[in-house]
C-alpha cells in the first residue's frame, strides 16, 4: 500500500487459517449475492459466477491490509453431458468497496485465474514440471517457487517468450548472471 499497488489473493490450503477463517464466516451468509455474472455459452459450456463481499471481520482476520474478503461461487453447466459443477473460492483483497465493487472483485479474481493458468501452462510446457522426480519433503513447492520466480523475472523484463527465452540461457550458465546483471562484467547487449 506505501507503493499504491493492491492484492488480490485467494485462500486455499498454503493459507489454511485464513481460508477456514473466510469460509466459515461466509458458510452462515444467507443474503442475495453482491454480484453475478452469466457468460455467453463457449465451448459446450455455460458458467454463472457469484460473489459475495464483505468488510465485516477485516479487523479479526490476520493479514495484512484487508480491504474485503470475498466469496465466488462458480456453477458451470457442460451442456453437451448435462453435468453441473459447482467451485467455491474464497479470498481477500486490499481494495476497499471505494476502490473496488463487488463486479470489480469478481472481475479481478477472473483475472487472477486467468494468469494463474498461463503460468500453469508455462510451468508444464516450459519446465515440463507435471513430470517432476522432485517429490521430498518441500522440494515440490521450492521448485514451484523457484520456477515461477524465474518466469516472473523474465516477464518483468519484458520477455513474451519464456520458453525461448529459457531454452537460449540454458545454453550458457554465464548469461544467466550477465542476463540479472549480478556478475561484475555485465554489459548492456548481454541482457537483451
Amino acid at each position: 500500500n506505501q507503493r499504491h499497488a493492491h492484492y488480490h489473493f485467494t485462500a486455499k490450503n498454503n493459507q489454511k487459517k485464513l481460508f477456514e477463517e473466510i469460509s466459515s464466516f461466509f458458510e452462515n451468509v444467507y443474503w442475495e449475492p453482491d454480484h453475478t455474472t452469466q457468460d455467453k455459452p463457449d465451448h459446450g459450456r455455460e458458467e454463472i459466477r457469484r460473489i459475495w463481499v464483505t468488510t465485516e471481520f477485516n479487523e479479526h482476520l490476520n493479514f495484512p491490509h484487508v480491504g474485503q474478503a470475498f466469496k465466488v461461487e462458480r456453477i458451470t453447466l457442460d451442456r453437451k453431458t448435462g453435468e453441473l459443477s459447482q467451485v467455491l473460492a474464497y479470498g481477500v483483497t486490499s481494495k476497499t468497496p471505494q476502490l473496488a465493487t463487488a463486479e470489480q472483485v469478481l472481475r479481478d479474481n477472473r483475472q487472477h485465474w486467468t494468469i494463474e493458468n498461463s503460468c500453469h501452462y508455462i510451468l508444464d510446457w516450459t519446465f515440463d514440471e507435471d513430470r517432476s522426480r522432485i517429490s521430498k519433503g518441500y522440494g515440490p513447492e521450492n521448485m514451484t517457487r523457484l520456477r515461477r520466480f524465474a518466469i516472473g523475472i523474465l516477464k518483468s523484463k519484458g520477455i513474451r517468450n519464456v520458453a525461448q527465452k529459457m531454452r537460449q540461457l540454458s545454453f550458457s550458465p554465464r548469461m544467466v548472471f550477465d542476463y540479472l546483471r549480478i556478475s561484475g562484467n555485465t554489459h548492456s547487449s548481454s541482457a537483451a
